[in-house]
């Protein structure tokens, strides 16, 4: 399955890429089952992916949870949580 990730604010700054294609790992995949995938390419990618930071996720173009289906031809995007005033 491939789908299209797409980065915005930190994610993108320190990643150096606004989106990518990327094939899934297996057929069924969960937004945490993708989030640990990504958190497992390295060191930069584990500091954004592992938890240890919030992330929000939107699943062709709607808001996601960690138990959200991602499917194959999907987009999923990652920004920072935003706050405003």
């Amino acid at each position: 399955m491939t789908i299209k990730l797409c980065f915005f604010a930190r994610f993108r700054e320190k990643l150096a890429i606004n989106e990518e294609s990327y094939t899934l790992e297996s057929t069924t995949c969960t937004v945490e089952q993708l989030l640990m995938q990504l958190a497992a390419r390295g060191e930069v990618w584990s500091s954004l992916f592992d938890g240890s930071q919030n992330v929000l996720v939107a699943i062709n173009q709607n808001m996601a949870t960690l138990t959200s289906s991602v499917s194959d031809g999907d987009e999923v995007a990652f920004f920072p949580p935003v706050t405003g005033g």
